[in-house]
């Protein structure tokens, strides 16, 4: 089938246009490169260079093209760049959401059959929730912009999917890590660590190191991903490993990989930051057949050897 993959030269869409490629899949690649990068370009996949929130733009490419499934990974995924100033969090991450389904309303193909998959955030939407692991009925609870933009990008997703007659499926992400992750960003901590600690700079652990996270490899959210071209429907579905991993666990696993031997800079808890989250995937796991195969020490061994 085709499918257009925005955001598919970043860190997490590039690994699922290698899957779809890999899969037998026609791949066109929709990336302003702001965050993204040309050497995490599928060489078989059709790209251009455009920015999701110009819908003449997206309504020429999405009529030239006509895919049969839209893969939605392009947004601004920083917390604390969207407590300094929101607005291009939400303009890129809800009404780039919105340009992109009317194009693909207008100039899909395969009709009833079409299907849209989005990229949404796990660690962000559900606030700190009392009980963890969190499942999909939790109440959701954003503590920042972006995780308000991603609650109401959902809900644009099934305002106009049902408008327009085709499917959906909406992924909540635990914090994913792998190869391809920008260590220069203010998001992915374990880049950011690797990078620091293999140039023998200090990383900053923000609060005392005891906020945790479930991280969840790039890989097998890639293959999350392929599953959900066949199997699923106008649902959401969390894909993490259900695990709670703190800051200090996670700067020491960094720092065993790459042999760092300093201790942490410690900085004030940042705003808009989650305390405590992990995700319950059981609904994935009935849904698509999905587990998180890859070993937490063996990810980290793949995602610090790709960061430079």
């Amino acid at each position: 089938m085709k499918i257009i993959v925005t955001g598919g030269a970043g860190f997490i869409a590039s690994h699922i246009v290698d899957e779809y490629v890999k899969a037998g899949h026609r791949v066109v690649i929709i990336d302003n490169l702001s965050k993204g990068s040309r050497k995490n370009i599928n060489p078989k996949a059709k790209f251009y260079k455009a920015d999701i929130t110009d819908l003449a733009l997206m309504e020429k490419i999405f009529k030239k093209e006509k895919p049969e499934v839209v893969n939605h990974h392009a947004a601004i995924a920083e917390v604390t760049l969207s407590m300094r100033d929101p607005i291009p969090t939400l303009t890129v991450n809800v009404l780039g959401t919105a340009n992109v389904l009317l194009a693909f309303g207008h100039h899909g193909r395969g009709g009833a059959k079409r299907k849209f998959i989005f990229a949404s955030t796990g660690g962000a939407m559900y606030g700190d929730p009392k009980r963890v692991p969190v499942n999909e009925t939790a109440a959701t609870d954003p503590l920042s912009p972006y995780g308000l933009s991603k609650q109401l990008a959902e809900e644009t997703i099934k305002f106009y999917t049902k408008q327009f007659g085709f499917d959906y499926f909406i992924f909540r992400y635990a914090n994913v890590y792998g190869p391809r992750q920008n260590p220069r960003g203010e998001a992915g901590i374990v880049a950011i660590f690797g990078a620091l600690m293999k140039a023998g700079k200090t990383p900053t652990i923000f609060g005392d190191g005891t906020k945790t996270r479930d991280y969840v490899y790039v890989g097998d959210v890639a293959v999350a991903n392929l599953a959900a071209l066949r199997r699923g429907k106008n649902t959401t579905v969390n894909i993490g490993r259900g695990m709670l991993v703190t800051d200090r666990q996670m700067f020491e696993a960094i720092a065993h990989e790459v042999g760092f031997t300093g201790k942490p800079i410690y900085a004030p808890y940042r705003a808009g930051e989650i305390y405590r989250i992990s995700l319950d995937a059981a609904k994935a796991r009935k849904m698509l057949g999905w587990k998180p195969k890859t070993a937490f020490k063996k990810g980290i061994h793949e995602a610090v050897r790709g960061t430079k």
